[in-house]
């Protein structure tokens, strides 16, 4: 096989962008976010472009990565409240505190 026809090897470490909605794509965009910060289910969907964050902290979880979750109360972005929101954490985190209402 000559090197023209070599798959790129490095394709798996550069950035994805959010345009991207291949699920690895969004399971390393999920994954750094993790790494970061928690993230909840809403702010997966408007920021990171992840519509099913479930289903990719399930992959993540296959792969060995321990990500908690908390159910949460939070308000969308017209106001209204949800309950039972996810928000994600890695275990290495400390699990967020929720304020009541």
């Amino acid at each position: 096989m000559t090197d023209k026809n070599k798959a790129d090897q490095s394709a798996s470490l550069k950035k994805t962008h959010d345009h991207d909605t291949s699920s690895e794509a969004q399971r390393v965009r999920l994954l750094a976010r993790l790494r970061t910060a928690p993230v909840d289910t809403i702010t997966a969907r408007r920021d990171l472009n992840i519509m099913m964050p479930a289903a990719r902290v399930k992959e993540l979880r296959d792969r060995g990565h321990d990500i908690r979750r908390h159910l949460i109360t939070l308000m969308d972005d017209q106001g209204r409240p949800h309950r039972g929101i996810a928000l994600y954490f890695l275990s290495t985190c400390v699990a967020p505190i929720q304020a009541e209402a």
